[in-house]
């Protein structure tokens, strides 16, 4: 069952240190755009993730090609894409070893989110971080 609770959400994004956010864009005017500079603004580390801009910079963060290319560990996926292409970033989330997904605002998988629940990840879906954070009154992440 995806997190709905304000308390089990703000425990997630407690623990939460690097975020790969699967779907940025290098466009100003997209919400993944937008939504990386918060999270990076909060404290986290955020590595994107877009094969159609991989090799490019967003955020001085270099742009990935896959989630498995990035080699570092990573605590949560941060899913902007559409709701029937979320299933396989969330295959890649369970096989990088991610300890969360979460689908943005309209992306909803239940399948998705009942493998990721199987495979011991947590689920957050159909809601936003950068919304989450200022409404949950959470504070900056401490560097480590």
């Amino acid at each position: 069952m995806p997190l709905t609770d304000p308390q089990d959400i703000a425990k997630l994004l407690g623990e939460t240190r690097t975020i790969a956010l699967v779907g940025i864009s290098d466009r100003p005017d997209r919400p993944s755009y937008g939504v990386m500079r918060v999270l990076q603004d909060h404290g986290y580390r955020v590595l994107p993730v877009n094969p159609q801009i991989a090799g490019e910079h967003v955020h001085g963060e270099f742009v990935w090609d896959r989630l498995s290319d990035i080699g570092v560990s990573i605590d949560m996926v941060d899913i902007f894409r559409r709701s029937d292409a979320a299933g396989d970033a969330v295959d890649d989330a369970i096989a990088a070893g991610a300890k969360s997904v979460w689908m943005q605002i309209g992306v909803i998988n239940e399948a998705a989110a009942a493998r990721a629940e199987a495979a011991g990840l947590k689920v957050v879906m159909d809601r936003c971080p950068a919304i989450e954070i200022p409404r949950l009154n959470l504070p900056r992440i401490a560097a480590d």
